[in-house]
């Protein structure tokens, strides 16, 4: 029976993730999931991010999932908790659900001098403060900043991320960020659209100013993880496929997703409930 690791996003950013995890387990297969027709979940309540995102787990794990990764920082930041807390025991033992904030969070001390750090992402991560709340276990003496950047996401998946109306609102907030906290020598893109944006992030940048983004070390969480966890690796299926669902239109997907991934996919629509 295949049993790939589940991906999902509320668009299209999680599959910058998934072309980095891909890169460290190209044996594994793997099932991404994008709520596309009700993104973006940035600006929604909690409770509604909640209700989407098991809903999207949900149905992962009756596709065979016993492994799912929320590549979606506002997921991680509302719903990982609860659902990790309140549902995943009537799954059974052997189901996993993971986020992607913990990774970054975990080696931003050894990348930041100045122990100020700066964090770009949507309203709702930013709100949730669960990028400062894991932080602080780790790196107590590190003083984060947000600031929310709600067009970045519009700008990328409209495929205007290389336009020159794009560097107005960069630009925006970058300087505003650092306005805040002109200490800060570390950035964090705490959305996984903005890579696409990365030539622009340069360009008003400062140098000296480390711009992290997650894909790597999640990619690199995750292979430790399943080290760690030899009995889940077991469960997965390895023959190197990846398979698209999502609930939009699957040839909007295609030509959406292609910006992303930089390659030709096929996708199935399903509805979530």
């Amino acid at each position: 029976m295949m049993s790939p690791i589940g991906v999902f996003d509320s668009g299209y950013g999680g599959l910058t993730i998934l072309r980095q995890i891909r890169q460290y387990l190209p044996s594994h297969d793997f099932l991404y999931l994008g709520d596309n027709a009700r993104a973006p979940y940035g600006p929604r309540s909690f409770e509604v991010i909640y209700a989407y995102t098991l809903q999207a787990v949900e149905a992962l794990f009756e596709r065979g999932c016993k492994l799912v990764i929320l590549a979606c920082n506002t997921a991680s930041a509302k719903a990982l908790r609860s659902i990790q807390q309140n549902d995943l025991a009537r799954w059974g033992d052997d189901r996993r659900v993971l986020g992607i904030i913990r990774p970054t969070t975990e080696i931003i001390g050894s990348l930041t001098i100045s122990r100020h750090v700066g964090l770009l992402a949507t309203a709702g991560t930013v709100q949730s403060e669960s990028y400062n709340l894991e932080i602080q276990k780790f790196f107590p003496d590190i003083t984060l900043t947000g600031m929310a950047c709600p067009m970045w996401v519009h700008l990328v998946e409209n495929d205007e991320y290389d336009s020159p109306g794009a560097d107005y609102f960069v630009r925006k907030r970058i300087e505003g960020i650092l306005r805040l906290d002109p200490k800060i020598d570390t950035l964090i893109l705490g959305c996984t659209h903005y890579p696409l944006l990365m030539g622009k992030i340069v360009k008003y940048t400062p140098a000296g100013v480390r711009i992290v983004t997650q894909g790597e070390y999640v990619a690199q969480s995750l292979v430790s993880y399943l080290e760690r966890h030899p009995d889940m690796d077991a469960c997965l299926s390895k023959r190197g496929t990846c398979h698209y669902l999502t609930t939009e239109n699957p040839e909007k997907f295609k030509e959406s997703a292609t910006i992303f991934l930089h390659e030709q996919v096929e996708a199935e629509k399903i509805e979530l409930k």
